[in-house]
């Protein structure tokens, strides 16, 4: 899922590389760093560090298509929006390091694959808190699994349409050969975020700055 950049028109890739840096700039001045408990710290970094885990088992397909779990909503859950987003430019660095992307898209790629899922799982949380009941099961089945699976389907459809608008590979291509894989990975997705979050909320609850007791034990619905 990490683009290459020779698709794509310079002027694009460099506004998307100053978006990107204004995000994460944004993020890492809006969190309050000597304010993070070890265990907010022991969450954060050992959940990046799966998702840095996770985006090495990926199956390359052609050039700028390849296709892997993300666990940025995941990733969100636990360490919050501000976090996951500098979480995952911390991720995407390494794995550009890694040879696995290139520098010049990396502000495309983070907005793609970092911002958009993060910002859809962090709307879903606030939204099912503020309109659905108190629940443990909408925690995990809506915050979880469903915010999840739809940012693989929204990341999928977005890249699928970004390729296609840049010329990339013929639309047809990309609809027939590689948006159905998007969605059968969002199931995959959203199934090992809830089982990762369902295990953490039991086991570490203290690790997932999304999900505090309280709320749920005490909200009067």
């Amino acid at each position: 899922m990490n683009l290459i950049a020779a698709p794509f028109a310079h002027w694009l890739l460099l506004i998307a590389l100053f978006i990107s840096v204004g995000l994460i700039l944004h993020a890492a001045t809006r969190i309050a760093w000597f304010a993070l408990s070890q265990e907010q710290l022991t969450g954060w970094f050992g959940a990046s560090v799966v998702v840095l885990g996770f985006w090495q088992m990926k199956a390359n397909i052609q050039p700028g298509l390849s296709f892997h779990l993300l666990g940025a909503s995941a990733l969100a859950m636990i360490a919050g929006r501000d976090k996951a987003l500098l979480g995952l430019a911390a991720v995407l660095a390494a794995d550009t390091a890694y040879g696995h992307g290139e520098w010049a898209s990396f502000g495309l790629s983070y907005l793609m694959i970092a911002f958009i899922p993060v910002t859809l799982a962090h709307g879903l949380f606030i939204w099912a808190q503020r309109t659905l009941a108190a629940n443990y099961f909408i925690y995990i089945f809506v915050n979880c699994f469903a915010a999840s699976a739809l940012s693989m389907w929204s990341v999928g459809l977005l890249t699928c349409s970004l390729l296609a608008a840049s010329g990339a590979y013929p639309l047809d291509f990309l609809l027939e050969e590689q948006l159905p894989y998007y969605f059968l990975l969002g199931w995959p997705e959203g199934f090992s975020s809830g089982i990762y979050l369902t295990l953490l909320v039991i086991w570490r609850p203290e690790w997932v700055s999304t999900f505090n007791d309280a709320f749920y034990l005490t909200r009067k619905n």
